[in-house]
């Protein structure tokens, strides 16, 4: 397994941007797919992006377009650029580690907060 820290969130308006990271330990890295969910007060945690170990991305449709995963394997990191954030988006951001054989998210980061408010 490997170790995740997200770092990134905070108090921002709408239509601001951030941009999210993960830390990751390990060696193998590269060989995970890393993805990034998030969870709502009151919500269940949803699927938000995530990125193969070769580039290839896939997003939650309501983000596609705003948001964009990308990984740096040489830093052992992965981020998410949010952009146009809308009050919607306000949640905990979970950063999460896939082996590639695998189809469950086996580490999972603490997490950090984003809300956005006028």
């Amino acid at each position: 397994q490997v170790q995740l820290v997200e770092s990134g969130g905070g108090s921002v308006q709408p239509g601001d941007s951030l941009r999210l990271s993960c830390a990751a330990s390990g060696r193998t890295f590269s060989s995970y797919t890393m993805g990034w969910f998030r969870q709502a007060p009151g919500k269940e945690r949803e699927f938000v992006a995530a990125v193969n170990w070769d580039g290839a991305t896939v997003y939650k449709l309501s983000v596609k377009g705003r948001f964009t995963i990308s990984r740096d394997n040489a830093k052992n990191t992965v981020y998410l650029q949010l952009n146009g954030l809308k009050p919607e988006d306000t949640a905990s951001y979970y950063c999460a580690a896939r082996r590639t054989d695998s189809l469950n998210y086996s580490s999972w980061g603490q997490g950090t907060q984003v809300t956005v408010s006028s």
